[in-house]
């Protein structure tokens, strides 16, 4: 049967975000394309038993994530006994998984967006002259090579969020604390670093209001709770035939 790390690796599960939905959802993404690694192999191999092996062992470890992530409902299912496992179960564990997937998907979707903006072209082309600036006074600053190289990679990833579609608040954050967690001292210029900083914090937030009034975004608010994917079916009524029990 496979295993845990069959389905998820190790550094999957460290670089999850440390949102639980956001990451329950990107976790069950990678172990989907595993298992339909799996039921590829099973089916080249003719293998039944692969198959619902294959099954048995993402339900298991979905079940697993959710416990580990507290989403319900699948936090508080029981995954069946193996030898009483059927195609039946897996079906109906995946038609709903899918179900709750979709709503997280839309949740995450509408978060990412409060947490995030578009910027327009002339925007983007200010802030990347920032950038530039900055990159200049790392390069006239008493830096070693070594600290002058990791500071040059910072901007990199800040420039390839820039690139998205939507620049998130995390990216300027991290850059933001990166440049002006080094001590002002080893700046040619603590001044200029600090006010090309304060430019780019200043250019997104600008964009953000603006977007905001444009468009009105729900508010940031807690993970809804998911809907299930049908009513509880209701129990047959008493017909009255507790009080005459044939014998």
């Amino acid at each position: 049967m496979p295993s845990v790390l069959d389905f998820i690796t190790e550094e999957q599960l460290s670089e999850a975000p440390d949102d639980p939905a956001l990451a329950f959802t990107q976790l069950v993404g990678h172990a989907q394309k595993r298992l339909d690694d799996h039921l590829n192999a099973a089916d080249e191999m003719q293998s039944g038993g692969m198959y619902k092996e294959a099954q048995y062992g993402f339900m298991n470890v979905i079940i697993a994530l959710a416990k580990a992530y507290k989403i319900n409902p699948f936090a508080t299912m029981d995954v069946p006994r193996h030898q009483h496992f059927q195609d039946r179960d897996y079906d109906q564990f995946k038609a709903d998984l899918d179900h709750y997937i979709t709503q997280l998907l839309v949740a995450n979707s509408i978060k990412a967006k409060s947490d995030s903006v578009k910027l327009p072209p002339k925007a983007k082309d200010t802030i990347r002259s920032y950038v530039h600036g900055l990159k200049q006074a790392i390069d006239n600053s008493e830096f070693s090579d070594a600290k002058r190289e990791k500071l040059h990679d910072k901007l990199r990833e800040f420039e390839d969020a820039l690139d998205k579609n939507r620049l998130s608040f995390l990216a300027v954050t991290k850059l933001t604390f990166v440049i002006l967690a080094v001590p002002g001292s080893l700046w040619a210029s603590y001044d200029v670093v600090s006010k090309l900083t304060h430019n780019i914090l200043q250019v997104v937030g600008e964009a953000k209001a603006v977007e905001d009034e444009d468009r009105k975004l729900p508010d940031n608010r807690p993970m809804p709770i998911l809907l299930p994917p049908r009513k509880e079916e209701e129990k047959p009524k008493n017909q009255g035939l507790d009080d005459e029990i044939p014998f």
